[in-house]
Formats: structure tokens, sequence, C-alpha cells
């Protein structure tokens, strides 16, 4: 079940992107953070003790929220917007 859900702006333009190898869909405007957790329980599993894990600061100054493009370049959810056809992984080991 996805952690947050979407209450307002459902008649921006949809945004396709693929989650962990599955198609997905958010909005224009949205965050990769936004995206991923209203498809989502977690963004991403802590490379350490594997706990769930969905962004700390929200404003880009910690280290909680890093994601991967299927091409290994790493960006901030919090603060990266949402680009159509962008291809997302958030599991490296463990399962969401």
């Amino acid at each position: 079940m996805p952690l947050l859900h979407r209450l307002t702006r459902t008649d921006t333009t949809p945004l396709p992107f693929t989650l962990d190898g599955i198609p997905r869909e958010g909005r224009a405007g949205d965050t990769l953070l936004t995206a991923i957790l209203t498809q989502a329980e977690a963004l991403r599993r802590n490379e350490f003790s594997g706990a769930p894990r969905a962004g700390f600061c929200q404003m880009g100054a910690c280290q909680d929220c890093w994601v991967e493009l299927e091409s290994g370049e790493r960006l901030r959810a919090c603060t990266t917007p949402l680009v159509a056809g962008m291809r997302i992984v958030t599991k490296t080991g463990g399962s969401l």
C-alpha cells in the first residue's frame, strides 16, 4: 500500500515513469519523493539496517532520500522534479 495518498492536484498532467522496473504514473510538479511515495510504502531501504526509509528533512540537507536512475546517476528524491520517462531504481538487494 502506498505511504502517501494524493488529495489535490489530480488535474495536472500525468507523467509516466518506471519504478524498479514497474510502469507507474506521477503528476507534473511532483518531486521524485512524492511520485514514489504515492506508489510505494517506502522510498528505499537503509543500506545498513534494511529498515524502510521515506526521506527525513524533505529539503535536500540530509542524505536520507537518495535514489538512483537505471543509468547509475544518484538523485535526491526530495528536491528532484519528476520527468516523464525516468527509470528509477530503489531496490539494491532488499525489497520494499
